[in-house]
């Protein structure tokens, strides 16, 4: 059985990094091999994790779609088997983590055949993980259009602003819009450097948030993305990396379906 946990937010707010933290989070409780999938064609999770990147699912699309188009497709064998090699092809390997990058969109609207052999080769693939966690942008497109995967846990992430939660609102409208399924969805406000203020609180409250978790400002974040550093090596004692802890092992509890007795938030 495969549980999809998925992460989405406006750019800026750091989403990518924690989704790094709970796939290391994940791959220290040795729960077999995750297959993280950056969805967000302006993240660079393959940097957070330390994983090498030559391919995404878009140059597949591409390079399959002008071989087609100038007929230069290999005799005898079928645009759905050479979309599905070039496919695992594209998936990086690590340690105890592998790598599927969605690169660029597909364009709005697009439900072309191709399409639909991508979202049913990627499905297969994932269904082949216990664990897949998937670095979303804000407007959900992939999970609405590019996979059929059920999600079992959303966190949206919010940077420590009214505006900021006010597009996390829209995140968890979105929801109500899109054919996607979502079992739970959990508001984390990252880099918060003095808590939450009345205002805050008061915009979550307006949209209806349920709130996880309230992040601090870590330097050490800063300093790792200055020098090029994957972020899964943040040492133990990282103010991110301690005040992560809690809120990843709620995450996992509600994924799996264990009863949650309350938010780790301040």
């Amino acid at each position: 059985m495969t549980t999809t946990i998925a992460i989405a937010g406006k750019g800026g707010t750091g989403k990518t990094t924690l989704a790094g933290l709970l796939i290391r989070r994940l791959a220290e409780g040795q729960t077999g091999p995750i297959l993280a999938i950056d969805a967000d064609p302006a993240s660079n999770l393959n940097t957070v994790l330390g994983l090498p990147l030559e391919k995404t699912v878009g140059d597949v699309r591409e390079e399959t779609s002008e071989k087609a188009r100038a007929n230069l497709l290999e005799a005898g064998i079928a645009k759905r088997d050479l979309l599905d090699y070039e496919i695992n092809s594209s998936v990086v390997e690590g340690v105890g983590v592998d790598l599927l990058a969605m690169g660029r969109p597909e364009g709005p609207g697009c439900y072309c055949a191709a399409n639909n052999m991508l979202r049913a080769i990627i499905d297969t693939i994932a269904d082949s993980y216990p664990w897949v966690v998937i670095d979303n942008e804000a407007g959900l497109e992939h999970l609405s259009r590019r996979t059929t995967r059920d999600v079992e846990v959303l966190l949206i992430v919010s940077d420590a602003t009214v505006r900021g939660i006010t597009t996390a609102g829209r995140i968890a409208a979105l929801l109500k819009e899109l054919n996607t399924k979502v079992g739970k969805h959990y508001l984390i406000v990252n880099r918060a450097a003095e808590g939450l203020t009345p205002e805050l609180r008061a915009a979550i409250d307006e949209h209806g948030l349920d709130l996880l978790a309230v992040l601090p400002d870590d330097p050490l974040v800063a300093a790792f993305d200055a020098a090029g550093r994957p972020l899964l090596q943040l040492p133990d004692d990282s103010r991110l990396k301690v005040a992560m802890a809690p809120v990843v092992d709620t995450v996992l509890d509600q994924a799996q379906g264990k009863e949650v007795t309350g938010a780790h938030h301040r």
